[in-house]
């Protein structure tokens, strides 16, 4: 067991860490009261030394793990990176990179959508974690020995896990299929919580201009008001109740107590006052400045079209060894089912290749489906010139 609470000594470290053409990370956290995650716990590997870092101890200056994780000579290695990035924006506004999230790599080699982290050690390292300690309360000290090794096990078997991930990808000469992957969870954009952004996680549930123009006064609103207080969304408002503030649009105080859903009193406070206060702007702004609000169903016309594409997917997905949901979503099927030019990550690219090609003979009645031994399999159409 490898814990550090003081700065030199993690300084030594990070120093040895460097020289290495990798190392693993990840992080143990708490979030359940808070709306930024506090980080408890940073856990990093070389391939020949792992230790566990107590970011809670008292004096511990975090820069040295900082400058490690900013050296572009070292590829930083996750495992579903993305809350463990945003831990890095928000302690010291900078994104670890190089990076490589092996999630995303399993994905690329067959291993499923969004596998765990555990049943890559299973399938890969053969080997079964320790899960005693994972619901353990992170920001209790001292930490106990358990804790430490189990913080440090879930990087000691990733580096096999990369290790594995990227030798299957060189060799297949898939590791470029990563790109578009990668450059989202190393996008500032990404983890830049912006109020004025909030109403983005609710915009399906606008029915009319009217509606969203609310929705995104009072979501900014909820927004600033969380990350100032550092609590949950839900503590200030939860997302059911903000929606039906948006969809009545309350002018005063009696109607804002009168929704069903809005908590007994809170119209009588500061924050029933800014709630009124933010339906108003909504309510003034110019509604044909808005953007366009998505259609919830396609036309009736292409949902046979969209079923095929989803078997089509399938197919593709299974032969060539790709977890489906890393070449299309359901959204990219709906999109191509309606137009042969849609702009979707799924007609570009390697993603072009290997599916939007077929989905598009699919479409245009020159690839067919049929089975053959239980597997579905795909014919196409060719010209044999008439003689």
């Amino acid at each position: 067991m490898t814990l550090i609470a003081e700065t030199q000594e993690l300084a030594a470290i990070c120093s040895r860490l460097a020289r290495h053409p990798f190392v693993t990370v990840d992080t143990e956290f708490l979030r359940e009261t808070t709306f930024w995650p506090k980080v408890c716990v940073i856990q990093i590997a070389s391939p020949d030394e792992a230790v566990a870092i107590d970011a809670l101890a008292e004096g511990l200056d975090l820069a040295p793990l900082f400058q490690l994780m900013a050296n572009t000579g070292v590829v930083k290695v996750f495992h579903a990176a993305r809350q463990d990035i945003e831990i890095m924006w928000n302690l010291a506004q900078m994104i670890p990179a190089p990076l490589f999230d092996t999630q995303v790599a399993a994905m690329v080699c067959g291993y499923g959508d969004q596998v765990s982290y555990g049943d890559l050690t299973q399938q890969i390292c053969r080997v079964g974690l320790d899960k005693s300690s994972r619901f353990t309360d992170w920001s209790r000290r001292p930490l106990s020995d358990a804790q430490v090794d189990y913080a440090i096990a879930d990087v000691t078997w990733l580096r096999d896990i990369y290790l594995h991930l990227k030798s299957k990808l060189e060799s297949s000469g898939r590791i470029d299929w990563l790109a578009d992957e990668m450059a989202t969870l190393t996008s500032v954009a990404t983890y830049e919580q912006k109020p004025e952004n909030a109403w983005e996680r609710l915009k399906g549930r606008a029915r009319k201009p009217r509606d969203l123009a609310v929705l995104m006064e009072v979501a900014a609103w909820r927004e600033h008001e969380a990350q100032t207080r550092d609590v949950p969304r839900s503590r200030v408002l939860k997302d059911d109740v903000l929606v039906e503030v948006a969809l009545a649009a309350p002018r005063d105080a009696a109607a804002l107590a009168n929704l069903r859903a809005f908590p007994r009193g809170m119209e009588k406070s500061r924050a029933g006052a800014e709630i009124l206060a933010a339906v108003e702007r909504g309510l003034a702004r110019d509604q044909k400045a808005l953007p366009r609000l998505e259609r919830e169903r396609r036309p009736q016309r292409d949902s046979a079209t969209v079923e095929l594409l989803k078997v089509l997917l399938r197919q593709v997905a299974e032969k060539h060894g790709v977890a489906a949901k890393m070449i299309a979503t359901v959204d990219d099927l709906e999109a191509i089912a309606s137009s042969d030019n849609a702009e979707v990550a799924a007609l570009a690219g390697w993603r072009r290749s290997l599916f939007g090609e077929k989905a598009l003979l699919l479409k245009r009645g020159r690839l067919a489906l049929t089975v053959e031994k239980s597997k579905v399999v795909t014919l196409e159409w060719r010209d044999t010139g008439a003689e």
